[in-house]
């Protein structure tokens, strides 16, 4: 829990990424923070530099370190992590990285899971896209990597608006709806940004209280598409045209029964060990069985995940587990014949956020 929570953001090219940027380094809440970036050029730092102290660091105005990443992030963050506990660097309460128009935010967050060396003393603070208004649709259809981008996030900013008419507009906020149905979309001017809309995301794996509310809002966005059923996946799936999206979509169940967590556990290992490469992310509430009174939150990026949170109590009256999946080419019918399977739950016993709304 006292962990430095490392806030990822990441955008095509051209998408107003580093513009964003640029605003909340001038932001008082920013004090304290490490800045991690691809290379200081590509950043206008030049008048917030006041003195490098070494080639790859340098202390900014405002109190933040700012640095570039030079091969391993795992090295970058150890190294971070050292000179902090050393005195060679100010004290840092959290760290942002912006990566290269074209990078796949999921092998940070992998790192992060996975590396022991950084689990300790880093935790996942939420992953920031950036989507260019002008021009985002073409982007997206183009563009794998912009896709995934979008898919794997946590919170989209939509730049340039300005310049659009509110069709155009509309029209890509569709398609964000439907390609990423779990992130909350915010319209940005001018690259004007507050601090909160970019580090204030639910801190998912600790167990923050607003995992819940996050859980249903995010089932009822990806119910919101279930007519849009082109692969015969039924309800609570969100795919999409596969050559403008790139097979990649959304998931969501609700199991009404309390689950065996031996049985669930086994069933994470074998999704992970068979289709973990299209396995974008994953994050759950899950009613266990034998601890019934404090549910498991779950987080997984690809082949890792995170170890499960323990909450001290339900955060509601509603008990039942909620699953949410962001993949690429696995059907929900292959989640759902799996989890049936390998977790022993009865198969009539889960269904999507929309059917469930339908019963009660």
């Amino acid at each position: 829990m006292g962990a430095i929570p490392v806030t990822i953001l990441t955008g095509f090219l051209g998408s107003g990424k580093t513009t964003v940027l640029n605003r909340l380094l001038r932001l008082p809440e920013l004090d304290g923070a490490v800045v991690i970036v691809n290379e200081f050029g590509e950043v206008g730092l030049d008048h917030l530099l006041i003195e490098a102290s070494e080639e790859q660091f340098a202390l900014l105005d405002n109190g933040c370190v700012c640095c570039t990443v030079r091969g391993d992030l795992v090295a970058t963050l150890a190294e971070l992590d050292r000179r902090g506990r050393d005195g060679a660097l100010p004290r840092f309460t959290r760290v942002l990285v912006e990566t290269t128009g074209l990078a796949d935010p999921a092998p940070i967050l992998h790192t992060l899971m996975a590396e022991p060396e950084l689990a300790s003393r880093y935790r996942i603070g939420g992953v920031v896209a950036t989507v260019d208004a002008v021009n985002g649709s073409a982007t997206l259809e183009r563009h794998p990597e912009a896709a995934k981008q979008v898919a794997v996030a946590d919170r989209l900013l939509v730049t340039k608006t300005d310049l659009v008419a509110g069709d155009v507009l509309a029209r890509l906020e569709q398609k964000l709806a439907a390609l990423a149905p779990t992130a909350e979309r915010l319209i940005v001017s001018h690259g004007d940004v507050a601090a909160a809309d970019v580090l204030d995301i639910v801190a998912f794996d600790a167990g923050d209280a607003r995992v819940l509310s996050w859980l249903d809002a995010a089932g009822a966005r990806a119910a919101d598409h279930d007519g849009h059923d082109h692969h015969g996946c039924g309800p609570g799936c969100t795919h999409h045209d596969h050559a403008r999206h790139h097979g990649i979509s959304s998931c969501s169940f609700v199991i009404d029964e309390p689950v065996e967590w031996a049985a669930f556990a086994r069933w994470l290992d074998y999704v992970a060990a068979l289709r973990g490469e299209d396995l974008l992310r994953m994050k759950g509430l899950v009613h266990v069985a034998e601890d019934p009174e404090r549910p498991l939150v779950l987080h997984g990026v690809q082949h890792v995940f995170h170890p499960p949170v323990r909450l001290d109590a339900w955060p509601s009256a509603d008990r039942r587990t909620r699953l949410v999946f962001i993949v690429r080419d696995i059907p929900r019918e292959v989640i759902e014949r799996t989890l049936a399977k390998f977790a022993a739950i009865d198969a009539g016993r889960i269904g999507s956020p929309a059917s469930a709304l339908e019963q009660a």
